[in-house]
């Protein structure tokens, strides 16, 4: 997991019991810890490797029951539902306190305090028992890059624990401790033979997950790196500042998702209304619309990799479907499952799977990801223009 937040979902507006909850097509909140971009180059934390399909549809009811009684015995229901999920087989479920769900809700508008890192797990550490988690994102500017941490990095331990034995979720909880700005962390770094221990003081930070540049007069490129809350407005404000005849690059690599009407109203910026996925909850089908308007002439490339996941796919598969763009680079997650939040009665919050979604044409992304048009690897950056170029856009 990163230390960014990082789930797709239409965002919870308050978790009440037996109010309508807000759906979620959401990554874990423990991925979203230290930074605050919705995740991630690795899949936050999560391997990016195309999963087996997963179709666990959970039991919510069940779950209420077990932690009720959890509770009534004098027990912690937050610790029965960990533990139920845990039996389930649900790899996408979650269970939080109320606190970690705050902080989820509060990554989700684009702001949270951290150490401006992202972290996931070192390739081989579990194997070799090490216990290392590697740092995967610093954000410029922030606590990490102003104290010299950079990317590769692995991270041995967090506020005077050992990272061996914890999972990559708790060690970003660590990072972002109890979310109080000038609180201090020491993170004990190794780097190319060299350990060290460094002192970090956490900030406030605000993230902004949309960037536009224009690498010549015909190219204009929108790289979002999450779907927190304003980044689909700023998605369509960028179309419609784009000079005439400009072509777009719409760079969705290591974006791991965010809120599913984020990730509709950046839809709506290209598309003049239509379908733009379906979806069932717990066997209900339903559907999400582009609104209508939007720029259907404009050349586009969406640029993605291995990175790219649940939001960010679903605007993915829309697009590629529906003819509005040409994709190209590697093959996306594969996080196409759906989660609903719900209370539990000590106040911790569980996301549970409760369905799948499937892009305009029926393909199901789960397990499975989406294929680029044109499979690219280090040089995708370059052939994405050089294939823009030829639908009319860039230099």
């Amino acid at each position: 997991m990163s230390a960014d937040p990082d789930p797709l979902c239409p965002r919870p507006r308050g978790i009440v019991r037996g109010a309508v909850l807000t759906l979620v097509f959401a990554g874990v909140l423990a991925t979203a810890a230290a930074t605050g971009v919705l995740p991630r180059e690795d899949g936050e934390g999560r391997e990016p490797r195309a999963g087996t399909g997963d179709r666990t549809v959970f039991d919510r009811a069940a779950l209420h029951r077990v932690a009720a009684e959890a509770v009534a015995d004098g027990k912690s229901g937050k610790q029965a539902a960990e533990e139920f999920v845990s039996r389930s087989g649900d790899r996408w479920g979650a269970v939080y306190d109320r606190r970690e769900y705050a902080e989820f809700e509060e990554s989700l508008d684009g702001a949270y305090t951290g150490v401006g890192l992202s972290a996931g797990a070192a390739p081989g550490s579990r194997a070799e028992g090490t216990g290392a988690v590697r740092v995967t994102r610093v954000r410029p500017g922030g606590p990490a890059e102003r104290a010299g941490v950079r990317v590769g990095d692995l991270l041995l331990s967090v506020g005077g624990r050992s990272a061996e034995g914890l999972s990559v979720s708790e060690v970003v909880s660590l990072l972002r401790g109890d979310g109080v700005a000038g609180s201090a962390v020491a993170l004990r770094i190794r780097r190319d033979g060299m350990t060290w221990t460094q002192v970090l003081r956490r900030e406030r930070l605000v993230t902004d997950p949309v960037s536009v540049s224009r690498p010549d007069p015909r190219t204009v490129v929108i790289r979002v790196s999450a779907f927190s809350k304003g980044a689909g407005a700023k998605v369509r404000e960028a179309v419609r500042a784009a000079p005439p005849g400009a072509g777009v690059l719409l760079d969705l690599r290591g974006n791991s998702g965010g809120l599913v009407d984020e990730a509709a109203a950046a839809a709506s910026a290209f598309l003049d209304g239509g379908l733009v996925a379906t979806y069932d909850v717990e066997g209900e089908q339903r559907a999400v619309y582009a609104e209508r308007g939007g720029d259907t002439g404009r050349p586009l490339v969406a640029l993605v990799d291995g990175g790219t996941m649940s939001a960010a796919e679903l605007l993915t598969g829309a697009l590629q479907d529906r003819g509005r763009a040409v994709t190209v680079g590697a093959r996306t997650f594969g996080k196409g499952s759906v989660q609903m939040p719900s209370a539990l009665p000590d106040g911790s919050v569980a996301e549970l799977t409760v369905g799948h979604y499937r892009t305009p044409a029926g393909h199901e992304v789960d397990g499975r990801g989406i294929v680029p048009d044109l499979p690219a690897g280090d040089r995708a950056e370059e052939r994405a223009r050089t294939v823009l170029s030829g639908l009319g856009g860039g230099a």
